[in-house]
């Protein structure tokens, strides 16, 4: 591993507060901070990470697609919010499988407590619920995306006891923020509008994206350490 790029990942965190900002007194000038979230986050994760290997590659494909994501996004069109939950679905399958590459001689907590994941099913069946009514035509991709979500949610918690504590948190941490922001994006959109609901979609969003990239770089590096591995092929 190398060391951190401490300025890439300080660019990140100014360009998402200034995009925050943006968003609030001058949105018509986003387009000078958000296309640029992602490349500055892939490129501090590509610089830290010395071998680019499957769990690398899985990790900046999720950034690029996420990228394409925001892009969509920014177009106010039904078209263009279809293209940016397509992209975005596929970002957490890759996530999802970037979970699931993880071998550990170790038990998942909740393989040992599988009924925690009952948390998880129940919050995407009363998200779901709540949104229902507002879908209409999008009730279709909307149910899909947020059954991956839960997905993606599950597999990162399943990391709890099969990788260092530390490392685990940053994955759940991750996942969960990423759970909230898409969470309040769809609430915001199709059943109840609140202020300040961008704001806090782009904080979570943000915040979320940066967690699990230190998780993956923490996990990367316990890997990489015979002596704190816990994985097998």
């Amino acid at each position: 591993m190398k060391r951190p790029d401490q300025g890439l990942y300080l660019a990140y965190i100014l360009l998402a507060l200034t995009d925050i900002l943006l968003l609030n007194v001058a949105p018509e000038f986003r387009f000078f901070s958000k296309p640029w979230l992602m490349p500055v986050l892939l490129l501090a994760y590509r610089r830290e990470v010395a071998v680019h290997d499957l769990f690398s590659r899985k990790i900046m494909l999720a950034l690029f697609l996420s990228w394409l994501g925001d892009l969509a996004l920014m177009f106010g069109g039904g078209i263009m919010f279809i293209a940016g939950l397509s992209f975005f679905l596929a970002a957490h399958i890759a996530y999802i499988a970037y979970f699931r590459s993880i071998k550990s001689n170790k038990t998942s907590f909740l393989k040992r407590r599988p009924v925690m994941l009952l948390a998880v099913f129940v919050f995407v069946f009363e998200l779901l619920y709540v949104l229902w009514p507002g879908l209409g035509s999008m009730a279709g991709p909307v149910s899909v995306y947020a059954i991956v979500i839960g997905t993606m949610l599950a597999f990162a918690g399943w990391q709890y006891g099969k990788l260092s504590d530390a490392t685990a948190r940053l994955f759940m941490a991750g996942a969960l923020c990423f759970v909230v922001s898409d969470s309040l994006l769809a609430i915001a959109r199709f059943r109840f509008p609140f202020s300040h609901s961008g704001t806090l979609v782009m904080f979570t969003y943000c915040l979320a994206q940066l967690l699990i990239i230190k998780g993956s770089v923490a996990h990367l590096r316990e890997r990489s350490m015979p002596g704190l591995s816990t994985e097998h092929t």
